[in-house]
């Protein structure tokens, strides 16, 4: 099954607001705090009473990135099997409204990540993900971040996994989802 992956202009913003993002997951990572922290953090996998589902276009909908700023200069990719599109990648940098670059020359993050849930766990995200880092590294960034949340164990592991390391673990972040926790990763470029 090879995997096409092509970047994009803005134009086509709306064909990649067409891949699903929404997952459901029937574990979290508790975060437990070593010595309130001074020993670290242990992130355990702990089963949930239900499945939890999840779609991040709920809450930020891909039609709302133009009101960040100027989004016209991130990097837009799409993944495509057999000409169909299955998924896609934004980088963003050099937006000063947005908080997750931290004001930041050296920094480059990885916005958004989908891949359509009949193509999942088949190297798709993979792809996407090594097409993104080569964009913030011939880009001349020296960083690469994600954000993801404890609710999402597959995409914590899928960073991990691929280098990422955890720089920030953030409590009380999201007012509307007070139990979830902010998880931060960075790549070295």
């Amino acid at each position: 099954m090879p995997v096409d992956v092509r970047k994009e202009s803005l134009a086509a913003l709306s064909d990649y607001a067409s891949i699903p993002i929404a997952f459901s997951t029937s574990t979290v990572l508790e975060v437990e705090w070593i010595a309130n922290g001074l020993g670290g953090v242990r992130m355990v996998d702990a089963p949930l009473d239900q499945p939890l589902s999840k779609d991040f276009d709920d809450d930020e909908p891909v039609a709302g990135w133009h009101s960040l700023g100027d989004i016209s200069h991130w990097g837009f990719f799409a993944a495509f099997i057999d000409g169909q599109r299955v998924g896609g990648a934004v980088v963003a940098h050099k937006t000063p409204g947005v908080h997750m670059l931290e004001g930041r020359e050296d920094l480059a993050v990885l916005w958004d990540v989908r891949v359509h849930p009949s193509v999942r766990r088949r190297g798709v995200g993979t792809r996407l993900l090594d097409r993104a880092i080569h964009c913030a590294r011939t880009s001349g960034y020296s960083f690469l971040k994600v954000e993801s949340q404890n609710t999402n164990p597959a995409a914590c592991r899928f960073y991990a996994n691929h280098g990422f390391a955890l720089g920030g673990v953030r409590r009380g972040v999201y007012a509307e989802y007070p139990s979830e926790v902010q998880l931060l990763w960075y790549l070295d470029l």
